[in-house]
């Protein structure tokens, strides 16, 4: 007989544990580096400015660690068994993981269904540009488009599952207590400890983060929560575009806002918060702050003249925060920001679009060449 107990799968215990099943995956995901920037703090005049740099996180971004880790975890539940397991099994007929996505997370979502042999379908909005579905695609996801925003295909995915269609791996939901959705911030708490052992003596006072749905800043208040240096303050940032963090704190359950939510930092297109993320955010104080389409704009060349890696205006979303706040007087005063403050932003993701397209045109040349 069965040990139907001993037999369910059981997340991971901490961070470290979720790092090291990542790792037995893929020795790709290797802890990304904690880089200091000193000549941009110079310019900012502040002590300290740290950029965490997940653009070169296998899958080049953060949300390998969500999507895949939660994807795997999902699997585990629905065959009952453990996710070394299963992965040891790869077992045929498994329910196809389904989700919703900017590009990032259905990525993840798409590798942890490659590496437990199941199948994928990723739902995108019309304005996931070309190349990032076809990165998914090549993951060996099926890709649904949908018409509308991110929000739009969120909800598509939600009824395809319900449907039948398979297990959704989201990674934002209304329901606070969602198991899916905390695997996914349980994968991004990988980077706090990181952070926490590459920090180093000096301990950030400010940490400046990405918004969208919530998800990653939530995981990074918890992880950071009683370790960061005083005022100890986490600053979610969003573009006013789709600013839906600080309604969501302000009315203490998520709002959706309206619009096309369209903004060059593409992966924070949301119209509405996360409830599981928001319940963290408000334990922790997390302050939101919006940036202009113009600070989206100037951060990556901000961090790239300092020395800093190439991203996009979604992978520098915090840093625009950061100097948007320094800019203000007032604002600098309500995040009690001074020359002694030490920032903490994080580099979410990698300035693909030029690798990918020019290993499309390779393609082509190769294929007009055996032609």
């Amino acid at each position: 007989m069965t040990d139907t107990a001993s037999s369910r799968p059981r997340p991971a215990s901490s961070p470290d544990a979720i790092a090291a099943f990542l790792r037995g995956l893929d020795p790709a995901y290797a802890p990304t580096p904690l880089r200091t920037l000193p000549a941009l703090a110079r310019t900012l005049g502040v002590a300290q400015v740290l950029a965490k740099d997940e653009s070169v996180r296998t899958l080049g971004s953060f949300k390998s660690l969500g999507g895949t880790y939660a994807g795997l975890m999902a699997l585990a539940r629905a065959a009952g068994t453990s996710p070394a397991d299963l992965l040891a099994a790869r077992p045929a007929g498994q329910p196809a993981l389904i989700c919703a996505s900017d590009g990032n997370h259905g990525l993840a979502v798409a590798a942890a269904a490659r590496f437990a042999g199941a199948p994928a379908r990723v739902f995108l909005h019309a304005g996931v540009p070309p190349w990032r579905a076809r990165r998914i695609r090549d993951e060996g996801a099926e890709i649904v488009r949908v018409a509308g925003t991110y929000d739009d295909a969120v909800e598509a995915a939600a009824m395809a599952s319900r449907m039948g269609a398979g297990l959704l791996v989201a990674d934002t939901t209304d329901d606070p207590s969602d198991p899916t959705v905390r695997d996914v911030m349980a994968g991004y708490g990988v980077m706090a400890a990181e952070i926490r052992d590459q920090a180093g003596g000096d301990r950030p006072t400010h940490l400046f983060v990405q918004a969208g749905v919530g998800g990653l800043a939530a995981a990074m208040a918890e992880g950071l929560a009683g370790w960061l240096g005083p005022p100890g303050l986490v600053v979610a940032v969003e573009p006013e575009q789709a600013a839906c963090l600080a309604p969501a704190l302000a009315a203490g359950h998520p709002v959706r806002v309206p619009g096309d939510l369209h903004t060059t930092a593409e992966m924070l297109s949301c119209g509405e918060a996360s409830a599981p993320a928001l319940t963290l955010l408000r334990r922790h104080g997390t302050k939101a702050a919006t940036v202009t389409e113009a600070e989206l704009m100037q951060a990556p060349k901000i961090l790239a003249e300092a020395g800093g890696p190439a991203t996009t205006p979604s992978g520098a979303a915090g840093l625009a925060g950061l100097v948007a706040a320094l800019a203000d007087p007032a604002r600098a005063a309500e995040f009690r920001l001074d020359r002694e403050s030490r920032v903490l932003v994080l580099v979410t993701e990698a300035a693909l679009q030029e690798v990918v397209q020019e290993a499309v045109r390779e393609a082509v040349r190769e294929s007009v060449e055996e032609a």
